[in-house]
């Protein structure tokens, strides 16, 4: 039997309530056949069951084992790893979060460095058109669309902030509960449909939130679909205040004038009653959306905007929406993914591994 090209072992997630995999059964077996390991760990919450991975030959191992594993294994995984101070000794592929001055970036960074390990963020292994080779973004913009409209008729008949979101079997199940919460609040309280304006809406991640804010039954004029041409005169902008609904999915990569402030929030005037941040810059310095300092979470997906004036304001930013469709999202992502990793045997000179080393290298010497 000739040796495995390269072994992937592929960790379990210990963030509440991630049901995603960075693999599937499918891809695993993809890779097996290719002639990888693919060492899998049990989880207690991934959405594919363990059984599932060792009907298509994959061992599994303990769950959270991966720091006691052979230093040759390759670390693959989605979230962040736990706040620890251990140094990391392998070759992790990962979104790690931290090449953007995110808060705590240099004691993540560390972690890596002081390991003599290797970071390949998922995040920015890219094309030679620079498109990322995988991407959560259409499932993320979908998912954010939908607890949106879920909390833009909740709040329309109650005071109490939303309550925690379940993630959903499949994609058909989420439109039809969406749909049956808005076409209830409007039938009850008597208000119109409302107008969602999604910023980045020709990317991914906009494309996802227009698909789903269709699915549900909104007519094309609700839909305010914007793109680079439409924000470069640069915000804040009146019309984001005049929508009920706003939807941020753009790739922040500089720094831009806000899309809104909490001055131009602060009118009696504003229709905006809910904020869905997709992109999720919590705590990058140039979030264009400044109005809210903490992330979000399934279990409390909402944090109100302290206003003197107009109606109640509330903000979303799940930073793992695509969970809530756990099984599809990722399906898509690492059938995606999949044709980088066969090429990790040559990772020394394969272009996309090669620049996301370096890219790691770039971002250490800044320590």
């Amino acid at each position: 039997m000739s040796p495995a090209l390269a072994t992937l072992h592929l960790r379990a997630e210990s963030k509440p309530l991630e049901h995603r995999s960075a693999l599937t059964p499918t891809t695993a077996k993809q890779l097996i056949d290719a002639g990888f390991n693919v060492i899998v760990e049990r989880s207690s919450q991934r959405v594919f069951d363990d059984a599932e991975f060792e009907a298509i030959g994959a061992p599994l191992v303990d769950e959270f084992s991966w720091p006691s594993a052979p230093k040759d294994e390759l670390i693959i995984g989605l979230k962040e790893l736990p706040e620890e101070s251990f140094p990391l000794v392998h070759e992790h592929i990962q979104f790690a979060h931290c090449y953007k001055n995110q808060a705590g970036w240099k004691d993540v960074l560390s972690r890596y460095h002081n390991g003599n390990g290797t970071l390949y963020d998922i995040e920015f292994l890219t094309d030679d058109q620079g498109r990322r080779v995988a991407a959560f973004g259409f499932h993320a913009g979908f998912a954010g669309a939908a607890i949106g409209l879920l909390n833009w008729a909740w709040q329309l008949e109650h005071e109490e902030p939303l309550s925690e979101v379940e993630w959903y079997p499949n994609e058909a199940a989420l439109v039809a509960d969406v749909k049956k919460a808005v076409e209830s609040a409007v039938s009850r309280t008597g208000v119109k449909l409302p107008t969602v304006l999604v910023i980045g809406a020709l990317g991914r991640c906009g494309s996802g939130a227009v698909d789903l804010i269709r699915k549900v039954g909104l007519p094309e004029e609700n839909i305010i679909k914007w793109d680079m041409a439409e924000t470069a005169k640069g915000g804040p902008f009146e019309e984001i205040v005049q929508s009920d609904v706003f939807i941020n999915c753009i790739y922040l990569s500089k720094q831009i004038p806000p899309f809104v402030t909490m001055e131009t929030l602060n009118t009696s005037e504003r229709k905006l009653s809910v904020i869905v941040d997709v992109s999720a810059d919590t705590t990058n310095p140039f979030n264009p959306v400044p109005v809210y300092t903490v992330a979000t979470t399934f279990k409390e997906p909402t944090v109100p905007v302290e206003l003197e004036n107009g109606p109640k304001l509330s903000v979303i930013s799940i930073d793992h929406l695509p969970s809530m469709l756990p099984r599809e999202a990722s399906e898509a992502f690492s059938a995606a993914l999949v044709p980088s990793l066969l090429e990790l045997p040559d990772r020394e000179n394969a272009r996309v591994w090669k620049e996301a080393k370096e890219l790691y290298k770039n971002h250490v010497a800044r320590l």
